[in-house]
């Protein structure tokens, strides 16, 4: 049996340098990677490139990073709740790309499955599109998007056993499985870390194909974005 574990966030992480580029999964602060992004800022690794759907907020998660000036570009769909990310943004101290949602997907997914680039309506007649090439089919333009080219993606599972084999818990598992494999080493924490078998093969999301590094994450805050509840009466 083939295993992937570190005993460690830092043996995992072995191998980072300054000017990297990195995928990180999550959608706002469900099922992001903490400890690895914990441990990218105890690293102080400098002039990053980071491909997320989000930029986390002004003290949790790619916030941190920000806040500490360890991201050179951000390549982001939604960035909303994020008042450094905006300050950097206007100042010129961070590249932004903004990316429609599908698409970032599918420029991850593309990546994963070794594809060079797809083709997509979205962003047609935009910005977006600015530079890139657009063909026609069926009647329908379509953009060429070029896949993600990565060092390093990291990922948030809820179970993993040590042959990196994933299973996701609810909406934690938005962009996790998408870039799983995507980039030259794939990390993955997991909230529980299991012996091969103990997993039931027909819950498995992700094969431990897609996987080079897994291990025991350990500390998890969860934190809600935006809490939102019903007004007593």
């Amino acid at each position: 049996m083939i295993r992937k574990t570190v005993n460690n966030v830092q043996e995992a992480l072995e191998g980072i340098q300054d000017g990297m580029t990195f995928m990180l999964g999550g959608f706002g602060l469900s099922g992001i990677p903490e400890n690895s992004i914990t441990e990218l800022v105890n690293k102080n690794v400098k002039d990053i490139t980071c491909i997320s759907n989000n930029a986390g907020v002004d003290d949790f998660g790619l916030g941190l990073l920000l806040k500490k000036n360890q991201i050179k570009k951000m390549i982001s769909s939604y960035v909303g709740e994020n008042a450094e990310f905006e300050r950097q943004m206007l100042s010129g101290e961070l590249d932004v790309e903004l990316t429609p949602q599908g698409t970032l997907a599918a420029k991850c997914q593309a990546a994963q499955q070794g594809f060079p680039a797809i083709f997509t309506p979205a962003g047609y007649g935009t910005e977006v599109a600015e530079g890139k090439e657009v063909r026609e089919f069926d009647g329908k333009m379509y953009v060429l998007e070029e896949a993600y080219k990565a060092d390093f993606a990291f990922i948030k599972a809820w179970k993993g056993d040590e042959a990196g084999n994933l299973i996701f818990k609810g909406t934690a598992r938005n962009f996790n499985p998408c870039m799983c494999g995507a980039a030259k080493v794939t990390v993955v924490e997991v909230e529980e870390l299991v012996k091969p078998g103990e997993l039931d093969p027909n819950q498995i999301h992700i094969p431990g194909i897609f996987v080079q590094r897994i291990f025991q994450g350990k500390d998890y805050e969860k934190r809600i974005e935006q809490r939102t509840v019903r007004q007593k009466k």
